[in-house]
């Protein structure tokens, strides 16, 4: 499970990490860190989902295999 909480914090942190940069870089009305730190989250978010669909699948097959 440990990889799957990285996949999700990683994107999240350098999602707020470029938000925070570019609001120094450049300020303005909008908030570049909220944006960015929701599309990390989104992005590790389908990046677990993804990792753990092909663990279920990579199981399934495994139990077929043992079924046979």
């Amino acid at each position: 499970m440990g990889v799957i909480g990285w996949s999700v914090v990683v994107p999240t942190l350098l999602g707020a990490a470029l938000g925070l940069w570019l609001d120094r870089r450049y300020p303005g009305g909008r908030s570049w860190t909220l944006a960015l730190l929701l599309a990390g989250l989104t992005l590790g978010c389908l990046n677990a989902w993804h990792w753990v669909s092909q663990e279920d699948q990579a199981m399934r097959e495994e139990q077929e295999n043992d079924d046979e």
